[in-house]
Parts: C-alpha cells; sequence; structure tokens
C-alpha cells in the first residue's frame, strides 16, 4: 500500500499478513496526529481488542513526528533523527499492544494544517476505504493543539467523502490536549479504561524520547484517567478504575452539512446553559 510521502512507514506486526487483509479485519481503529496519541487517547480500543481473535484494533499516526520538544539524552537530536526514533517506539506500541497494522503516514504539521493541501485526505480516504471499523478513535474538535484538530478536520472530510454505507458506525473523538469532563452529562461518552493496567502503563512508557525528553505523558495519562473515574460521579462509588471522555462525533456524520462550528459551539451553550441553571437554582438571581 503505497501513501503520498516517500517515508510513510507501513507496519504489520503478524508478518503473515497482508496489509489489505490487517485493515479488512480492523474493527477499531484510531486515527491520531502524533506518535504516543494513540496509547493515549485510545486505549479503550486497545484494551477491547486485546487477545481476542474476532476483533483487531489498527493506528494511524499522520505527522512525522520532527517538531517534539527534546531535553535530556535527547537533547541534540535533530528533526530526522527524531522522526526515525519515534516511528520505532510506535512500532513497539503496536506489537506490545498486539495492532492488527499500524501506518504513519509521515506527514509535516503544516501540511496537516493547510486545509487545501489534498495529499492528508487522499491517504486518509485511501485507508478508510480499506478498513471500515465499528468504530473510530479521533481527536476531538475543541482540542487545544492546533494539529489535533486539523487532524480531525482532515478525517472528517475524507468519512464525508465516503459512501453512507462505507462509513464507521461510531466516531468518538477522545481528549487528549483539554479534557471533555466539562461536558453536559448526556453530551460525554464514557470510554472505560479498567481492564489491564499493566498494559495501559507499559503503552505510553514505551515512549522514552518524550518521556526522558521532558514530557511525563507516562504518568500524566495514567493520572488522568484515573481521576476521571474518581470524579464522574458525586453521588456513587467509583463504577470504573479508570476512565476516559469522549465527543460522540457521529452526528457530523449523519448530518453532513452540519458545520463543526455550529456542533462545537452548540455544545458550548449547552455548558453555559448548565451553569447557568445550576447557579440559578442554588439562588443566584437571573441575568
Amino acid at each position: 500500500m503505497k501513501f503520498s510521502q516517500p517515508n510513510a512507514d507501513v507496519f504489520v506486526p503478524d508478518p503473515n499478513l497482508t496489509v489489505p487483509a490487517a485493515l479488512a479485519r480492523t474493527t477499531h481503529l484510531c486515527v491520531a496526529a502524533h506518535q504516543d496519541d494513540i496509547e493515549i487517547m485510545a486505549y479503550h480500543g486497545i484494551a477491547a481488542c486485546f487477545g481476542r481473535v474476532d476483533r483487531w484494533f489498527s493506528g494511524v499516526v499522520v505527522t512525522n513526528g520532527a517538531g517534539s520538544p527534546r531535553s535530556g539524552p535527547y537533547a541534540g537530536c535533530t528533526d530526522a533523527e527524531m522522526q526515525t526514533i519515534r516511528r520505532a517506539e510506535q512500532r513497539k506500541a503496536a506489537v506490545v499492544g498486539d495492532y492488527s497494522v499500524c501506518l504513519q503516514l509521515a506527514h509535516a504539521s503544516a501540511t496537516v494544517k493547510n486545509a487545501e493541501a489534498t495529499e492528508v485526505r487522499g491517504d486518509l480516504e485511501a485507508i478508510f476505504r480499506l478498513c471500515r471499523p465499528e468504530v473510530l478513535y479521533l481527536h476531538n474538535p475543541v482540542d487545544k493543539h492546533d494539529t489535533h484538530v486539523a487532524v480531525f478536520l482532515r478525517c472528517l472530510e475524507a468519512l464525508r467523502a465516503l459512501p453512507a454505507a462505507a462509513q464507521p458506525r461510531r466516531v468518538l473523538g477522545c481528549e487528549v490536549w483539554r479534557d471533555l469532563d466539562w461536558l453536559p452529562a448526556e453530551r460525554k461518552v464514557a470510554l472505560d479504561n479498567s481492564a489491564r493496567p499493566h498494559l495501559a502503563a507499559t503503552l505510553v512508557g514505551l515512549y522514552d524520547s518524550q518521556i526522558a525528553g521532558g514530557k511525563r505523558y507516562d504518568l500524566a495519562a495514567v493520572a488522568r484517567r484515573v481521576a476521571n473515574a474518581t470524579f464522574s460521579e458525586s453521588h456513587a462509588v467509583d463504577e470504573y478504575t479508570a476512565l476516559t471522555w469522549a465527543l460522540d462525533l457521529t452526528p457530523l456524520l449523519l448530518n453532513p452539512k452540519w458545520e463543526v462550528v455550529t456542533y462545537v459551539v452548540g455544545l458550548i451553550d449547552e455548558f453555559r446553559s448548565d451553569v447557568r441553571g445550576r447557579l440559578k437554582e442554588l439562588g443566584l438571581p437571573a441575568e
């Protein structure tokens, strides 16, 4: 399978399986911006498929990882060296997580953020045409990382270009660079990350270039899941031991003319109404 970037990396952990076959059997797919985003945002899908023969998880990383911050043992690495290191780390995660296939498309972040550049959308559309997952994990449109939001937008464009029968059953926007606990309760999707905590910790711990390089994603990702689980319900004992919040993006596929900005502003308005209503109920006068 060829992509627009000559240094795109295609990795199938099972050497006896072709790329089309690995994509075709995928039931849970994550498309993320950077190496390690998959393991932070879509552990729910990894855990759901791990050790199964009837479910398979696959991951797609859109950018090349060149711009990551670095210090310590990685402080002197060039962008080219960092790309090689991060590509290898992502492959390790695919092996440990028992992925069906891991695709690293190697686009520059600037290209992803350019709405006029068609190569990103073209690569994603080619993947989606071969892979029809039950669940697709994406970045969410209220994430505060520009590249994350751009990857979401390119994915949405590619998905909307598909016939309805080829679109995934469910599309979820997951939290990475902004928590989603502010969403109204009826808008939040709870992704249970409780299974195999040792596997969850191992996967995010594989990215030494980030951890030793100055970003403790291994601690932060696991800690947020635990915090989400405890703070998800104030009047009941914990139902989960680890939890990620997601936003159901499926309506944006079912309503292809629905503008993303309109959808997002609607969520913010619901949050505003929820806060305002609670304050009124507790005795503050109406505006």
